[in-house]
């Protein structure tokens, strides 16, 4: 019995431990290992102390670091460049177009200029679409942090908390809401407020819902020139809902344009966008609303809000227009697509520009009368 316990144990040793170790290794009574001396523990009761390394013992760890590497806390407790993040948080040059397109509808509605309501409008709007953006990216960190163009924002890269976001977006409504009531008039307030509904809790949800997003957000962009024409007239005319239909049409081409090149990121974050879901419609609507905006210059004189020097100067400014947006429209490249993209960004300033030096009824202070220019001249 012991003989044949005895030869499976040399058959057991052999198998796990090889030809070249001794077979009756573990019949010893003591075995010995020699161990790296970086798996020794140090087990004393001794407290830790720091010593001063030398040039021979730093040389025997030559992966040691030389300097200490940069790190910053997530989410950051730095606030040197609080300013900084906060313009960031609010989309600070998406929130300056906003606040110039509501400038523009001041400036153009036929009513005296006044600084007064003029500042007020311009802060209140831009506290708004602050507080409207920074909801927006709380909302979307998780989506934005999947997309190149948003995996740097202040949200996903935890520069400032979600609480932290949320409590600046909720300082700067209630503050732009106040002062659009107070220091100017509660119909601009209304619009303001209806317009911050309308882009967090309708818009930004239905990017993921369907592709009736990119309408929705066009109709957020054209309020804010109905913000500022109220400002001036506290009424909307017709003029209003042109510049409104105006900025409506423009951001079609603009952001069809621009999510053509941001197909991958769209699809990679589930955003239900035309370019994703419809290339087709994507191009349709592009050209059809460069179209439409030529239509509306055309418009202007008739509804009595410039003269016709609006329609002759600015119609080749349209047709170019519809010149990039049909040749996306027939061959959709990334360079067709970038060229109709560069020049949104330039047709809409100098359109805005155009209607406000050809708008029909100007008005000045004399005294503390207010008269308009027409009226004047005709006197003349």
């Amino acid at each position: 019995m012991s003989n044949i316990f005895h030869f499976q144990l040399k058959s057991c040793c052999r198998k796990v431990l090889g030809n070249s170790h001794i077979p009756n290794l573990l019949l010893k009574k003591h075995v010995y290992f020699t161990l790296p001396a970086a798996t020794y523990v140090n087990k004393s009761d001794r407290k830790a102390t720091t010593i001063d390394l030398t040039e021979d013992v730093a040389a025997a760890f030559p992966r040691k670091p030389t300097f200490i590497p940069p790190w910053r806390p997530t989410p950051s407790t730095n606030h040197t460049n609080i300013v900084r993040h906060y313009l960031k948080l609010s989309k600070f040059r998406l929130t300056t177009l906003v606040v110039v397109t509501s400038m523009a509808g001041y400036a153009v509605a036929p009513a005296p200029f006044e600084i007064a309501p003029f500042l007020m409008c311009t802060i209140g709007t831009g506290l708004l679409s602050g507080a409207a953006n920074a909801v927006n990216q709380f909302h979307e960190v998780p989506f934005d942090a999947q997309m190149s163009r948003t995996k740097h924002r202040v949200l996903v890269c935890g520069r400032l908390t979600q609480l932290h976001a949320m409590m600046f977006a909720a300082t700067t409504s209630l503050s732009g809401l106040a002062i659009l009531n107070y220091g100017v008039n509660s119909l601009t307030a209304s619009l303001g407020l209806a317009n911050f509904i309308l882009y967090t809790s309708i818009y930004t949800p239905l990017k993921r819902i369907s592709i009736l997003n990119t309408w929705v957000g066009s109709l957020v962009g054209a309020i804010p020139p109905l913000m500022g024409w109220a400002a001036c007239a506290n009424s909307l005319g017709p003029g209003a809902w042109l510049m409104a239909a105006i900025l409506y049409s423009w951001q079609f081409p603009h952001f069809n344009a621009l999510s053509w090149n941001l197909r991958p990121d769209y699809s990679r974050a589930g955003y239900r966008m035309m370019a994703v879901t419809n290339p087709g419609l994507c191009r349709r609507v592009a050209l059809r609303h460069t179209i439409a905006l030529e239509a509306m210059t055309l418009a202007a004189p008739y509804l009595d809000v410039t003269n016709w020097w609006f329609v002759l100067e600015a119609t080749p400014l349209n047709l170019y227009f519809i010149y990039l947006a049909y040749n996306f429209y027939k061959d959709s490249s990334s360079e067709t697509s970038r060229k109709l993209f560069r020049f949104s960004l330039i047709h809409l300033p100098l359109l805005m520009m155009l209607f406000l030096i050809n708008k029909k009824k100007w008005f000045v202070f004399d005294g503390d009368d207010v008269k308009s220019v027409d009226s004047m001249l005709e006197n003349v």
